[in-house]
Formats: structure tokens, C-alpha cells, sequence
């Protein structure tokens, strides 16, 4: 999961190397907190958050497959 979200965020940004994915795994949920350059941010975002849904829902139908709770966090 962890590196699928990191793949998906270094395609987007331009700094690919400030991309870092912490992952804490709660049992039944898992949370991913992505982090990119500052600069990046309102392109991981997306404008009216758009791109950071798609993230989320593609996330979410990758943790069907483990049977886990995904919680995409944008710091």
C-alpha cells in the first residue's frame, strides 16, 4: 500500500525525491500520511481537492483487496 501511494505521488510532483509515505497500521485500518516539497503540495491536492480523492478512492479500492480500512492523510 505504502508503495503504492508513493509511486502515484512521485508521478504528480516535481520534486519526486521530498516524497515520503509514513505508514501506521491500527489493526483493521491502515493510515498513510504522505508528505512532498511544500511546492508540491497544490498539485498532490489538486484544485478543489480533486486529485486528492482520486488518491483516496484509488487507495481505498487497493485496501479492498487486504481487506483494510485505508485513511489517506495529505501533511
Amino acid at each position: 500500500m505504502k508503495e503504492l501511494l508513493e509511486k502515484i505521488a512521485r508521478s504528480l510532483v516535481d520534486n519526486p525525491d521530498e516524497v515520503s509515505v509514513t505508514e501506521v497500521d491500527n489493526g483493521n485500518s491502515l493510515i498513510l500520511e504522505l508528505r512532498v516539497a511544500e511546492e508540491d503540495m497544490g498539485k498532490v491536492i489538486g484544485k478543489q481537492g480533486r486529485i486528492a480523492k482520486a488518491i483516496r478512492v484509488v487507495m481505498k479500492a487497493a485496501a479492498v483487496h487486504e481487506n483494510k480500512r485505508v485513511v489517506v492523510e495529505i501533511v
